[in-house]
Protein backbone atom coordinates (compact mmCIF):
# COMPACT_ATOMS: atom_id res chain seq x y z
CA UNK A 1 0.00 0.00 0.00
CA UNK A 2 0.65 3.52 -0.54
CA UNK A 3 0.36 6.59 1.88
CA UNK A 4 0.33 9.87 1.48
CA UNK A 5 -0.04 13.27 3.68
CA UNK A 6 -4.38 14.29 4.62
CA UNK A 7 -4.24 17.50 2.84
CA UNK A 8 -1.92 19.89 5.10
CA UNK A 9 -1.26 17.61 8.49
CA UNK A 10 0.63 15.60 9.18
CA UNK A 11 -2.11 12.33 9.35
CA UNK A 12 -0.65 9.40 6.58
CA UNK A 13 -3.57 7.85 4.67
CA UNK A 14 -3.48 5.34 2.19
CA UNK A 15 -3.78 6.13 -0.91
CA UNK A 16 -7.20 3.91 -1.31
CA UNK A 17 -10.43 4.97 1.48
CA UNK A 18 -12.51 2.41 1.84
CA UNK A 19 -16.06 3.35 1.96
CA UNK A 20 -18.47 1.49 4.09
CA UNK A 21 -21.89 2.81 2.33
CA UNK A 22 -22.69 -1.14 1.17
CA UNK A 23 -22.40 -2.48 4.62
CA UNK A 24 -25.58 -3.54 6.02
CA UNK A 25 -27.82 -2.74 2.70
CA UNK A 26 -25.72 -4.61 0.11
CA UNK A 27 -23.26 -6.55 2.62
CA UNK A 28 -24.14 -8.37 5.71
CA UNK A 29 -22.26 -8.15 9.01
CA UNK A 30 -19.78 -11.05 8.81
CA UNK A 31 -18.97 -10.14 5.13
CA UNK A 32 -18.34 -6.80 6.21
CA UNK A 33 -16.12 -7.20 9.23
CA UNK A 34 -13.85 -9.60 6.71
CA UNK A 35 -13.75 -6.90 3.89
CA UNK A 36 -12.32 -4.88 6.79
CA UNK A 37 -10.12 -7.42 7.89
CA UNK A 38 -8.95 -7.84 4.13
CA UNK A 39 -8.64 -4.23 3.85
CA UNK A 40 -6.05 -3.83 6.83
CA UNK A 41 -4.25 -6.79 6.71
CA UNK A 42 -3.60 -5.14 2.17
CA UNK A 43 -2.27 -1.90 4.55
CA UNK A 44 -5.58 0.04 3.72
CA UNK A 45 -5.96 2.18 7.02
CA UNK A 46 -8.43 4.66 6.00
CA UNK A 47 -12.22 3.78 6.63
CA UNK A 48 -15.10 6.34 5.68
CA UNK A 49 -18.88 6.26 6.62
CA UNK A 50 -21.48 8.22 7.68
CA UNK A 51 -24.35 8.24 10.03
CA UNK A 52 -26.97 8.10 7.64
CA UNK A 53 -25.82 4.36 6.05
CA UNK A 54 -27.97 1.88 6.60
CA UNK A 55 -30.31 4.17 5.23
CA UNK A 56 -34.44 4.03 5.41
CA UNK A 57 -35.27 2.63 8.98
CA UNK A 58 -31.85 1.40 9.45
CA UNK A 59 -29.61 4.37 9.48
CA UNK A 60 -26.81 4.23 11.91
CA UNK A 61 -26.75 0.41 10.85
CA UNK A 62 -23.42 0.94 8.80
CA UNK A 63 -21.29 2.49 11.77
CA UNK A 64 -22.64 0.05 14.20
CA UNK A 65 -21.35 -2.67 12.22
CA UNK A 66 -17.58 -1.07 12.13
CA UNK A 67 -18.01 -0.59 16.06
CA UNK A 68 -18.52 -4.58 16.50
CA UNK A 69 -15.63 -4.77 13.57
CA UNK A 70 -13.59 -2.51 16.29
CA UNK A 71 -14.89 -4.69 19.54
CA UNK A 72 -13.45 -7.57 18.10
CA UNK A 73 -10.09 -5.61 19.48
CA UNK A 74 -6.64 -6.54 17.32
CA UNK A 75 -5.84 -2.96 17.67
CA UNK A 76 -8.25 -2.51 14.94
CA UNK A 77 -9.38 0.95 16.07
CA UNK A 78 -5.72 1.98 16.41
CA UNK A 79 -4.50 0.78 13.30
CA UNK A 80 -7.60 3.07 11.35
CA UNK A 81 -8.04 6.07 10.38
CA UNK A 82 -11.45 6.76 10.68
CA UNK A 83 -13.78 9.45 8.96
CA UNK A 84 -17.64 9.67 9.51
CA UNK A 85 -20.17 12.16 8.70
CA UNK A 86 -23.33 14.41 10.05
CA UNK A 87 -25.60 16.50 9.07
CA UNK A 88 -28.69 14.17 7.77
CA UNK A 89 -31.09 13.64 10.13
CA UNK A 90 -31.50 9.97 11.48
CA UNK A 91 -35.51 9.25 11.54
CA UNK A 92 -36.84 7.88 8.63
CA UNK A 93 -39.46 9.90 6.47
CA UNK A 94 -42.46 8.41 7.90
CA UNK A 95 -41.24 9.95 11.22
CA UNK A 96 -42.29 13.07 12.82
CA UNK A 97 -40.04 15.67 12.10
CA UNK A 98 -39.07 17.29 15.07
CA UNK A 99 -36.55 21.01 15.15
CA UNK A 100 -32.35 20.62 15.52
CA UNK A 101 -32.37 17.36 14.49
CA UNK A 102 -30.03 17.84 11.79
CA UNK A 103 -28.09 20.03 9.55
CA UNK A 104 -25.07 21.60 11.90
CA UNK A 105 -26.23 23.44 14.57
CA UNK A 106 -24.02 23.54 17.45
CA UNK A 107 -27.12 21.23 18.64
CA UNK A 108 -27.11 19.09 16.72
CA UNK A 109 -23.04 18.65 15.78
CA UNK A 110 -23.32 17.68 19.65
CA UNK A 111 -26.33 15.11 19.22
CA UNK A 112 -24.76 13.90 16.15
CA UNK A 113 -20.70 13.40 17.29
CA UNK A 114 -22.12 11.67 20.70
CA UNK A 115 -24.64 8.87 18.65
CA UNK A 116 -21.96 8.34 16.15
CA UNK A 117 -19.34 7.56 19.02
CA UNK A 118 -21.84 5.52 20.56
CA UNK A 119 -22.51 3.16 17.63
CA UNK A 120 -18.80 3.30 16.46
CA UNK A 121 -17.89 1.35 19.88
CA UNK A 122 -14.76 4.39 20.05
CA UNK A 123 -14.40 7.31 22.22
CA UNK A 124 -12.98 9.49 19.19
CA UNK A 125 -13.42 10.35 15.52
CA UNK A 126 -10.25 11.02 13.56
CA UNK A 127 -12.50 13.15 10.65
CA UNK A 128 -15.35 14.55 11.44
CA UNK A 129 -16.98 15.30 7.88
CA UNK A 130 -19.68 17.73 7.10
CA UNK A 131 -21.93 15.94 4.46
CA UNK A 132 -23.75 18.81 2.55
CA UNK A 133 -23.32 22.78 3.48
CA UNK A 134 -25.70 24.34 5.76
CA UNK A 135 -26.86 27.41 4.43
CA UNK A 136 -28.74 28.88 7.62
CA UNK A 137 -25.98 28.00 10.43
CA UNK A 138 -22.84 30.38 10.58
CA UNK A 139 -19.50 29.17 10.52
CA UNK A 140 -18.75 30.79 13.61
CA UNK A 141 -21.33 28.52 15.76
CA UNK A 142 -20.41 25.53 13.50
CA UNK A 143 -16.62 26.56 14.57
CA UNK A 144 -17.65 27.23 18.06
CA UNK A 145 -19.19 23.66 18.80
CA UNK A 146 -16.18 21.94 16.63
CA UNK A 147 -13.44 23.47 18.69
CA UNK A 148 -15.28 22.00 22.13
CA UNK A 149 -15.17 18.70 20.62
CA UNK A 150 -12.07 18.97 19.73
CA UNK A 151 -10.72 20.00 22.92
CA UNK A 152 -13.18 17.51 24.64
CA UNK A 153 -10.64 15.33 22.25
CA UNK A 154 -13.46 13.40 20.95
CA UNK A 155 -12.33 14.16 17.53
CA UNK A 156 -9.38 15.44 15.98
CA UNK A 157 -9.81 16.65 12.44
CA UNK A 158 -12.88 18.17 10.31
CA UNK A 159 -13.69 17.72 6.64
CA UNK A 160 -16.15 18.77 4.81
CA UNK A 161 -17.88 16.78 1.46
CA UNK A 162 -20.19 18.23 -1.13
CA UNK A 163 -19.00 21.64 -0.72
CA UNK A 164 -18.93 24.19 -3.49
CA UNK A 165 -15.36 26.37 -3.22
CA UNK A 166 -16.62 29.72 -2.04
CA UNK A 167 -18.17 27.63 1.07
CA UNK A 168 -14.25 25.82 1.34
CA UNK A 169 -13.04 29.79 1.19
CA UNK A 170 -15.72 30.67 3.94
CA UNK A 171 -15.03 27.98 6.28
CA UNK A 172 -11.58 28.16 6.34
CA UNK A 173 -11.28 31.71 6.52
CA UNK A 174 -13.91 31.56 9.32
CA UNK A 175 -11.77 28.75 11.19
CA UNK A 176 -8.83 31.40 11.09
CA UNK A 177 -10.13 33.70 12.70
CA UNK A 178 -10.73 31.86 15.49
CA UNK A 179 -7.15 30.23 15.14
CA UNK A 180 -8.51 27.10 14.27
CA UNK A 181 -6.91 24.97 12.13
CA UNK A 182 -10.04 24.44 9.89
CA UNK A 183 -11.17 21.79 7.27
CA UNK A 184 -8.43 19.94 6.53
CA UNK A 185 -10.26 17.28 3.85
CA UNK A 186 -13.12 17.44 0.90
CA UNK A 187 -15.12 14.28 0.00
CA UNK A 188 -16.25 15.62 -3.82
CA UNK A 189 -17.94 14.18 -6.78
CA UNK A 190 -15.17 13.37 -9.22
CA UNK A 191 -13.80 11.02 -12.00
CA UNK A 192 -12.76 10.43 -15.41
CA UNK A 193 -17.11 11.19 -16.77
CA UNK A 194 -17.19 13.82 -13.89
CA UNK A 195 -14.79 16.67 -13.68
CA UNK A 196 -16.64 19.58 -12.95
CA UNK A 197 -14.45 19.89 -9.64
CA UNK A 198 -11.76 20.69 -11.58
CA UNK A 199 -13.31 24.36 -11.99
CA UNK A 200 -13.32 25.56 -8.58
CA UNK A 201 -13.86 23.01 -5.70
CA UNK A 202 -10.41 21.54 -6.13
CA UNK A 203 -8.33 24.82 -6.80
CA UNK A 204 -9.97 26.18 -3.27
CA UNK A 205 -9.31 22.72 -2.03
CA UNK A 206 -5.55 23.24 -3.08
CA UNK A 207 -5.35 26.87 -2.04
CA UNK A 208 -6.56 25.83 1.61
CA UNK A 209 -4.69 22.79 1.72
CA UNK A 210 -7.68 20.40 1.57
CA UNK A 211 -6.87 16.69 0.59
CA UNK A 212 -9.42 15.83 -2.12
CA UNK A 213 -11.32 12.63 -1.56
CA UNK A 214 -13.76 11.55 -4.98
CA UNK A 215 -16.53 9.81 -4.11
CA UNK A 216 -18.48 7.80 -7.08
CA UNK A 217 -14.92 7.07 -8.89
CA UNK A 218 -16.06 4.98 -11.10
CA UNK A 219 -19.86 7.22 -11.93
CA UNK A 220 -22.14 4.79 -10.55
CA UNK A 221 -20.79 1.47 -12.81
CA UNK A 222 -20.56 3.36 -16.08
CA UNK A 223 -16.62 3.62 -15.81
CA UNK A 224 -16.02 -0.17 -14.16
CA UNK A 225 -16.79 -1.97 -17.71
CA UNK A 226 -20.66 -1.21 -18.01
CA UNK A 227 -20.66 -2.23 -21.33
CA UNK A 228 -18.55 -5.50 -21.47
CA UNK A 229 -20.98 -6.63 -18.59
CA UNK A 230 -23.94 -6.07 -20.38
CA UNK A 231 -22.46 -7.88 -23.56
CA UNK A 232 -21.80 -10.69 -21.17
CA UNK A 233 -24.83 -10.57 -19.50
CA UNK A 234 -23.38 -10.21 -16.34
CA UNK A 235 -23.53 -7.33 -13.29
CA UNK A 236 -27.12 -6.51 -13.29
CA UNK A 237 -26.67 -4.09 -10.99
CA UNK A 238 -23.73 -2.10 -13.00
CA UNK A 239 -26.68 -1.09 -15.58
CA UNK A 240 -29.23 0.16 -13.40
CA UNK A 241 -29.71 3.64 -12.01
CA UNK A 242 -27.00 6.12 -13.36
CA UNK A 243 -25.40 3.91 -15.32
CA UNK A 244 -28.63 2.79 -17.38
CA UNK A 245 -29.77 6.71 -17.46
CA UNK A 246 -26.38 7.86 -18.79
CA UNK A 247 -26.32 4.97 -21.35
CA UNK A 248 -29.88 5.54 -23.03
CA UNK A 249 -27.86 9.21 -24.17
CA UNK A 250 -25.95 7.58 -27.47
CA UNK A 251 -23.07 10.22 -26.89
CA UNK A 252 -22.80 8.64 -24.00
CA UNK A 253 -22.59 5.21 -25.19
CA UNK A 254 -20.23 6.02 -27.69
CA UNK A 255 -17.92 7.75 -25.26
CA UNK A 256 -18.02 4.50 -22.81
CA UNK A 257 -17.49 2.53 -26.09
CA UNK A 258 -14.31 4.37 -26.85
CA UNK A 259 -13.30 4.26 -23.04
CA UNK A 260 -13.58 0.85 -22.93
CA UNK A 261 -12.09 -0.24 -26.37
CA UNK A 262 -8.70 1.90 -25.52
CA UNK A 263 -8.05 -0.38 -22.42
CA UNK A 264 -9.03 -3.31 -24.27
CA UNK A 265 -5.53 -2.25 -26.67
CA UNK A 266 -4.02 -1.14 -23.69
CA UNK A 267 -4.95 -4.90 -21.54
CA UNK A 268 -5.96 -2.78 -18.75
CA UNK A 269 -9.37 -3.32 -16.60
CA UNK A 270 -12.12 -0.27 -16.63
CA UNK A 271 -12.20 -0.14 -13.13
CA UNK A 272 -8.65 0.08 -12.08
CA UNK A 273 -7.88 2.62 -14.46
CA UNK A 274 -10.71 4.98 -13.55
CA UNK A 275 -9.10 4.68 -10.05
CA UNK A 276 -5.19 5.40 -11.09
CA UNK A 277 -6.37 8.04 -13.18
CA UNK A 278 -7.70 9.73 -10.34
CA UNK A 279 -4.56 9.29 -8.24
CA UNK A 280 -2.55 11.23 -11.23
CA UNK A 281 -4.78 14.27 -10.84
CA UNK A 282 -3.69 17.14 -8.32
CA UNK A 283 -4.65 17.56 -5.09
CA UNK A 284 -6.54 13.92 -4.68
CA UNK A 285 -5.29 12.06 -1.31
CA UNK A 286 -7.70 8.92 -2.82
CA UNK A 287 -10.82 7.96 -4.04
CA UNK A 288 -13.53 6.28 -2.11
CA UNK A 289 -14.05 2.73 -3.10
CA UNK A 290 -17.11 1.10 -1.50
CA UNK A 291 -16.99 -3.01 -2.30
CA UNK A 292 -19.42 -4.99 -1.98
CA UNK A 293 -16.77 -8.24 -2.29
CA UNK A 294 -13.43 -9.38 -1.32
CA UNK A 295 -12.79 -9.24 -4.82
CA UNK A 296 -14.01 -5.73 -5.05
CA UNK A 297 -11.87 -4.95 -2.87
CA UNK A 298 -8.75 -6.54 -4.07
CA UNK A 299 -9.23 -4.94 -8.08
CA UNK A 300 -9.45 -1.57 -5.66
CA UNK A 301 -6.39 -2.66 -4.42
CA UNK A 302 -4.19 -3.40 -7.61
CA UNK A 303 -5.16 -0.01 -8.74
CA UNK A 304 -2.72 1.85 -6.47
CA UNK A 305 0.22 -0.26 -7.87
CA UNK A 306 -0.99 0.18 -11.44
CA UNK A 307 0.96 3.55 -13.33
CA UNK A 308 -0.65 4.48 -16.73
CA UNK A 309 1.48 5.88 -19.59
CA UNK A 310 1.33 8.67 -20.93
CA UNK A 311 -0.45 7.62 -23.90
CA UNK A 312 -3.08 6.19 -22.29
CA UNK A 313 -3.46 9.42 -19.98
CA UNK A 314 -3.32 11.95 -23.32
CA UNK A 315 -6.43 9.36 -24.89
CA UNK A 316 -8.36 9.54 -21.75
CA UNK A 317 -8.28 13.08 -21.72
CA UNK A 318 -9.70 12.61 -25.25
CA UNK A 319 -12.40 10.70 -24.64
CA UNK A 320 -12.71 12.82 -21.47
CA UNK A 321 -11.81 16.08 -21.98
CA UNK A 322 -11.89 18.37 -18.66
CA UNK A 323 -13.62 21.75 -17.80
CA UNK A 324 -9.94 23.48 -18.22
CA UNK A 325 -8.66 25.74 -15.72
CA UNK A 326 -10.94 28.32 -14.15
CA UNK A 327 -11.70 31.12 -14.60
CA UNK A 328 -10.18 30.60 -18.16
CA UNK A 329 -12.83 27.37 -18.69
CA UNK A 330 -15.84 29.89 -18.73
CA UNK A 331 -14.08 33.84 -19.26
CA UNK A 332 -11.50 34.75 -22.17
Amino acid sequence: MRYTQLGRTGLKVSRIVLGTMNFGPQTDEAASHAIMDNALDAGLNFFDTANVYGWGENKGRTESIIGSWFGKGGDRRDKVVLGTKGYGRMTSDSDTVWPNHDRLSALNIRRSVEASLKRLQTDYIDIYQFHHIDRRTPFEEIWQAIDLLIQQGKILYVGSSNFPGYKIAQANEAAARRGSLGLVSEQCLYNLAERRAEMEVIPAAQEYGLGVIPWSPLHGGLLGGVLRKEREGAGTRSTGGRSADALASTSVRAQIQSYEDLLDKHGLEPGETALAWLLTRPGVTGPIVGPRTADQLASALRAVELELSEEVLASLDEIFPGPGPSPEAFAW
